[in-house]
């Protein structure tokens, strides 16, 4: 590991499932954190002028699940490094018949059914009460720009969607995935919260991008539509993992001039 003073990032990345890596020529960063370390080191490395802070979320080697994955000293991380907005790709079931595996949702919206996570980094109000605003989660211009990189790539990515975040690592039953689309909600997810939420409070700028990898617990429309399983999201994500490189490869120059005007 490089023992230097760890230098600033103007992006940082998060990495979910089959995503552990976003550029060969990177330095790796230990960091310290008043929650511990991080799933994993930080790499950084240069895109153009862009440098751009990687982490992968469930580590490396994927070895943290979702309900134990250290979020707090994920997003600590990145703010230690001074990144000026964050990214988050993340693996989704879709809730709807128009919405297929292989597309994109850029979230604008999100629901927590978690449990049991350290979802904020006030654990004392010994400074005074801090209740942060949460009414939309999604930096509205990191979506725009995301979704006008996705029509310059040619991949499908849907403009807004709510994710509904379940505490995981089973997949939902058939009632519970009813229930969340009949709830109105697009796309079921494990690690989208606390994530958004701990971005809100380091005043990080988020956006969620996900990829969907399946039809979660099944379609009513359509009995053939399987229940997911872990073999099939991996295997859509690795096949459309081409697809996210791509993505944030247009998104990331547009998403660091952004945040700089800003």
């Amino acid at each position: 590991m490089n023992d230097q003073p760890r230098p600033l990032a103007d992006i940082g990345v998060f990495g979910g499932s089959g995503f552990y890596s976003l550029a060969e020529e990177a330095e790796a960063w230990e960091i310290e954190t008043p929650w511990g370390e991080p799933s994993a080191p930080v790499t950084v490395a240069a895109f153009g002028d862009v440098r751009v802070a990687f982490l992968a979320r469930h580590g490396t080697d994927h070895r943290y699940p979702p309900h134990k994955v250290n979020y707090r000293a994920n997003v600590e991380a990145m703010r230690q490094l001074g990144v000026r907005a964050l990214i988050a790709p993340f693996a989704a079931g879709s809730l709807r018949p128009e919405i297929k595996p292989g597309d994109f949702v850029v979230c604008d919206q999100i629901v927590d059914r978690t449990w049991g996570r350290e979802s904020t980094f006030y654990d004392s109000f010994e400074d005074g009460p801090v209740h942060i605003p949460f009414a939309d989660p999604y930096d509205e211009r990191l979506r725009r720009v995301v979704l006008d990189a996705a029509a310059e790539v040619g991949v499908t990515a849907h403009d807004g969607g709510t994710v509904v975040v379940v505490n995981g690592p089973r997949f939902s039953s058939r009632a519970e995935s009813r229930w969340h689309r009949e709830s109105g909600w697009h796309v079921v997810n494990m690690t989208q919260s606390p994530e958004a939420p701990l971005a809100m409070e380091a005043g990080i700028p988020f956006v969620g991008i996900a990829l969907v990898t399946d039809y979660d617990a099944g379609l009513d429309e359509d009995p053939d539509v399987e229940p997911v399983t872990q073999e099939a999201v991996f295997a859509v994500f690795e096949a459309n993992l081409r697809k996210v490189r791509t993505l944030l490869d247009a998104a990331i120059p547009e998403i660091a001039a952004t945040v700089s005007e800003s």
